[in-house]
């Protein structure tokens, strides 16, 4: 078996990052390798795990996820997926920004309501994850 997809997570709101850890961590192909609460600390904790894909939050304390984005491009480029509730496809200048800055992805962030579409919602953000990482940057 190939050794699993490492993820790091960059969320400030300890439950969705508690939701996306136990989503990721529920797939035996992927693997949570870090966490971070802002992207100052996330940008070290890349370096630390070298991760295969990012998924940050946009809005976050001390860097919000556009710049977080474009500093991982500049410095340790690698595919990111933006989890966020303010990147649905109605959000275009949200959107069209982190693509600009070279964002993969986008997925809804997962709220407590989700929790009935629980299966759902794992395969869709694994499935993501599974694209991105066959991604070069």
């Amino acid at each position: 078996m190939a050794d699993p997809i490492k993820v790091v997570l960059i969320e400030d709101s300890a439950i969705a990052l508690q939701i996306l850890h136990r989503l990721i961590d529920s797939s035996p192909e992927v693997d949570v390798v870090g966490t971070a609460r802002d992207g100052d600390d996330g940008l070290r904790v890349i370096a630390e795990t070298q991760p295969d894909v990012i998924c940050t939050d946009l809005q976050m304390p001390k860097m919000d996820g556009l710049e977080f984005t474009q500093r991982v491009m500049a410095e340790l480029p690698r595919p990111i997926l933006v989890v966020s509730n303010l990147v649905h496809p109605s959000d275009v200048d949200n959107v069209f920004s982190l693509m600009e800055a070279g964002a993969l992805d986008f997925f809804p962030k997962p709220t407590s309501g989700a929790v009935a579409d629980y299966e759902e919602l794992q395969q869709s953000l694994i499935t993501k994850i599974k694209v991105l990482a066959s991604k070069k940057v």
